[in-house]
């Protein structure tokens, strides 16, 4: 069928790509509320109604959109997380050398552990009690995966770029940066501006050394 005129003129509309339904964007605005409070107080000492009372929200909303604080705390742990694993990406994407990688990694690094320590608090916190609560497993094990995909990309990227393989498997790599990680955020509290240091000097040495020629 011949088209007229108009219809031949007309430009073609890209399809209308749908964002997230009202209750996930209610999700996300309660889990950008939570967030302050859970990291101030961890997981043990944080109730739903804790969170309502320092926030915007009512406990009947925040109950509504969360069975309970399980729910809601694995919820705000692995939205803030997988922002933080994206914030790497960056990195990956424009480093064109093995030292311009390793500094932009190890800058936003330290910019978290010094900007974000209560998160990083609470994601250490809510991994130990998975030992403890079933229904935190899943939760946690799906954050760990997350991560550990975030520690291979860099790296992939940095034996790439330095001409090298990786010399261990991605668990392992994620053990070993993770845990240095995990002590720069326990020594954070004591002495902010060693711990920060400490972490830049450790994973400088160990970086070169998970790879191979």
């Amino acid at each position: 069928m011949a088209l007229t005129s108009a219809e031949a003129t007309e430009p073609v509309r890209p399809a209308r790509v749908p964002g997230p339904d009202k209750t996930e964007r209610r999700r996300v605005a309660l889990a950008e509320s939570a967030l302050k409070t859970l990291g101030e107080l961890g997981y043990a000492r944080t109730s739903l109604r804790e969170i309502a009372n320092n926030s915007e929200f009512t406990h009947g909303v925040v109950h509504y959109y969360f069975r309970d604080k399980i729910d809601l705390i694995s919820y705000c742990v692995r939205y803030y997380k997988t922002k933080c694993a994206q914030r790497y990406d960056e990195v990956v994407e424009t480093a064109t050398s093995g030292d311009e990688l390793a500094a932009g990694f190890l800058g936003k690094l330290t910019q978290t552990l010094v900007e974000e320590t209560p998160m990083h608090r609470l994601w250490y916190d809510l991994r130990a009690q998975s030992m403890f609560e079933d229904q935190l497993r899943d939760d946690v094990a799906a954050i760990d995966q997350l991560l550990e995909g975030m520690i291979w990309r860099i790296l992939a990227r940095y034996a790439d770029l330095t001409g090298t393989t990786p010399a261990v498997d991605a668990p392992t790599a994620y053990a070993l940066l993770d845990g240095l990680f995990e002590q720069a955020v326990v020594g954070y509290a004591a002495d902010p501006g060693k711990s920060a240091d400490l972490l830049t000097d450790r994973v400088r040495q160990v970086l070169p050394k998970l790879v191979a020629s």
